[in-house]
């Protein structure tokens, strides 16, 4: 049997901590322990941030198979996925935003309290969309979540082609600029009081979609995610191939609880729009 690969572990050192809005948190990470990573064409880039137990302490060099293989889990690093905002290759800078609401959650206390010179390690990048020059129009929507990706994304939008891109923020102090050319048009759905992903999913509704054949980029919370899959799927018959849909969370459960269910919710989802699309 051929020897299996490891999975490479980078290490990155804080280089500047920003905050961006009230709750979003900008952190730029170098050094020398992003020396192998590279990224590819993909707006969507991810990493999966390695957090250590507390008390707990690692030999060096750092071998997570090792810790995998020869610890408890309690002593596992925990993982956090983040979308990359950019990668400089130049100067080799990394920037992740983080959405940050206090003390709760792990990934966001840790960014908040970031300084430079403190170091974490991430496994990555995957990634696997980036819109295309073939589409007629553009659909991009997402809550804070996957708001990272949509601004790369909005970068990279061809020249000359229609766009609509619709993200959901708490309010008008949560909104971003976005690098957009004259064609695109950003809409800033502000929730409120009202469940994640309810105002979104209204606004997307009540687009006028244009004609021709449209590229959608859709991700955020999971329950709006599976009702904007339903517009784009079955009421607008839109193939698979054109779409890039995901369940980044899910109200409820952290990302451990919703990762151990997610291929499951995809099954049934999909079950779902297969029968809707027969009948």
């Amino acid at each position: 049997m051929p020897e299996q690969r490891k999975r490479k572990v980078h290490t990155g050192q804080v280089v500047a901590v920003e905050r961006v809005t009230p709750h979003m948190v900008r952190v730029v990470l170098g050094g020398d322990g992003l020396d192998g990573f590279e990224m590819g064409e993909c707006t969507d880039h991810y990493v999966k941030l390695l957090f250590t137990p507390p008390g707990t302490t690692y030999p060096e060099p750092f071998d997570l198979e090792a810790i995998r293989r020869d610890r408890p889990r309690a002593e596992w690093p925990v993982t956090r996925t983040y979308t990359v905002r950019a990668w400089d290759p130049e100067s080799r800078e990394l920037t992740i935003d983080f959405v940050h609401h206090g003390d709760t959650g792990l990934a966001g206390p840790w960014a908040s309290a970031a300084r430079p010179g403190d170091r974490i390690r991430m496994l990555g990048p995957g990634g696997g969309y980036a819109p295309g020059a073939e589409a007629d129009w553009h659909l991009l929507a997402g809550d804070e979540s996957a708001l990272p990706a949509i601004a790369a994304s909005v970068e990279r939008l061809p020249a000359g082609r229609e766009a609509h891109v619709f993200v959901e923020v708490a309010g008008p102090e949560e909104e971003q600029k976005l690098a957009a050319h004259s064609g695109v048009r950003v809409h800033w759905v502000h929730r409120g009081e009202r469940r994640v992903g309810e105002a979104l999913a209204a606004a997307v509704r009540g687009l006028d979609f244009p004609e021709g054949e449209v590229q959608a980029f859709v991700h955020g919370e999971a329950g709006f995610v599976k009702e904007l899959r339903r517009l784009l799927r079955v009421e607008h018959r839109i193939p698979k191939e054109r779409l890039s849909i995901s369940g980044y969370w899910r109200l409820g459960r952290n990302e451990d609880a919703w990762q151990s269910s997610k291929a499951e919710w995809n099954r049934e989802v999909e079950e779902e729009e297969a029968a809707a699309l027969a009948g």
